[in-house]
């Protein structure tokens, strides 16, 4: 079978009632956990996007302290996950600003993080590529803004 366009979904789902819609929503739910997830988000958390931004901060928390940390590739496979993770809710909120939030809040986590990434030049490149996507974003928002995280990026 072969997918559709965006276009002709549109379409579609807007000749639907809204009974069929929220049936196909639930139904869609239940094939994904991302589905369920995005769904969680644009019905639950959308409205209040500071205590989403902590609530994914606290997952990250969790994640940072589950990581093997019996050798360095270890640690680079968790940090690959977290990242992973990070990025999709961040898809989620398609917001510049909770985007940038947490980045560099993944980035001031692997910072601190111990054993150091410094020790190994794989996970020392990954922290810099992630401080170089963070400025690259920072262009993006307004001045005021760019001035705040240009400070919290410094300290990086």
């Amino acid at each position: 079978m072969k997918a559709v366009t965006i276009k002709e979904i549109s379409q579609e789902l807007f000749n639907l009632t809204p009974k069929e819609l929220r049936d196909l929503c639930l139904r869609l739910s239940r094939f994904k956990k991302e589905n369920k997830e995005l769904l969680t988000y644009l019905l639950f958390e959308s409205s209040d996007e500071a205590s989403y931004v902590e609530s994914v901060k606290k997952e990250i928390d969790q994640q940072f302290e589950k990581i093997n940390k019996r050798s360095y590739y270890f640690i680079k496979k968790g940090l690959r996950r977290i990242l992973f993770n990070t990025r999709k809710y961040i898809r989620y909120s398609q917001n510049k600003k909770t985007e940038i939030d947490l980045l560099i809040y993944y980035c001031s986590k692997m910072k601190e993080f111990s054993p150091s990434i410094q020790g190994n030049a794989a996970l020392r490149n990954h922290y810099i590529r992630q401080i170089r996507t963070i400025r690259e974003k920072l262009g993006s928002l307004h001045e005021d803004l760019q001035y705040d995280y240009g400070l919290e990026l410094k300290v990086l």
